[in-house]
């Protein structure tokens, strides 16, 4: 079981929750994103347990091949782990976004789009989010309401509380609000085209770039009732949050102990402990804890863990 060097990414709309929720003895301020696994060129996470503390993750991957991401997976994705994995902290409004699609990335030059997932951890009462359109716009209407600041007018805006989920499959319009506090589970890119972003100025006092024309390429146009994602919640049994061809994510909410069973997944499972506290056993007795804040990479070759403790987290796998 390998955990990580958390790489922690200031940012201009960032928060004071990471730090505290991590328990991190680091005086950082605006802390908005803690890159909890990632395999993102000039930004791969570190090891920092165990026999190869030290190592980066791509270059583990490149080392022990279907012995870590399992045989299928390796096939697919070589030595690029394929999953990435945050928690992120808006104090302000992020601007309004969208990802391409694997094909509209490789066209614009990108080595890959990005599907990615939320779930909300406790976050501020008034906190809200943006994901989805709500009418029907066209690519020039778009660009109009881009162009006289109404574009905020076409999306789906929610009110958002611990325990709610959003799926963004690339080409999603989306925008993470002011007071939100999540774990996201993304494709291993950094490709994000930034639509609209509130006329705001940088610290130097320049507006930030702006992508729309790549970001016309790359928005889905289709418009759905809802954007969330609906699940029972109950406790000690799997939740399924999101099952997609990028990564199935269940949800844990344990009081009692749990038998995890891999023997029939042929791929790594990462585990993100997202609230209380736990300790995860492998098959060969080894211990470590899932507290809320830590994220676990278990290999392929794990056939099974057992978790134990009043413990709230996520489980995701390709």
């Amino acid at each position: 079981m390998i955990k990580f060097q958390p790489l922690l990414k200031q940012t201009i709309w960032g928060g004071d929750k990471i730090i505290p929720f991590k328990h991190l003895d680091s005086h950082l301020e605006q802390v908005g994103e803690s890159w909890e696994i990632s395999g993102v060129k000039d930004n791969e996470t570190v090891i920092s347990n165990g026999e190869y503390a030290g190592m980066k993750l791509n270059d583990l991957v490149a080392e022990l091949k279907e012995k870590l991401v399992g045989k299928e997976n390796y096939k697919r994705f070589g030595n690029v782990f394929p999953l990435l994995i945050k928690f992120i902290d808006a104090r302000k409004q992020l601007s309004i976004q969208v990802h391409p699609d694997n094909d509209t990335a490789h066209r614009l030059g990108y080595p890959m789009g990005k599907t990615e997932m939320w779930y909300i951890m406790p976050s501020d009462p008034d906190a809200k989010l943006r994901s989805g359109l709500k009418k029907k716009i066209t690519p020039e209407e778009y660009k109009e309401m881009v162009a006289n600041d109404t574009i905020t007018d076409a999306i789906a805006e929610y009110p958002v509380k611990e325990g709610d989920c959003f799926f963004l499959p690339a080409g999603r319009i989306h925008s993470i609000g002011a007071g939100c506090f999540l774990a996201e589970i993304q494709q291993t890119s950094d490709v994000t085209f930034r639509i609209y972003d509130f006329k705001r100025k940088d610290k130097n006092g320049n507006y930030r770039q702006l992508h729309v024309k790549e970001a016309a390429e790359s928005i889905d146009y289709t418009v759905h009732d809802d954007y969330r994602q609906h699940y029972d919640k109950k406790a000690n049994a799997p939740m399924v949050l999101v099952e997609s061809k990028f990564f199935t994510t269940t949800l844990y909410n344990l009081t009692e102990p749990m038998d995890l069973d891999y023997s029939d997944l042929d791929s790594f499972v990462i585990l993100i402990g997202v609230g209380g506290e736990g300790v995860v056993t492998d098959s060969e007795g080894n211990q470590t804890t899932l507290n809320a804040g830590e994220t676990i990479l278990v290999p392929a070759t794990e056939k099974g863990l057992r978790v134990e403790g009043t413990v709230k987290f996520l489980e995701s796998y390709v």
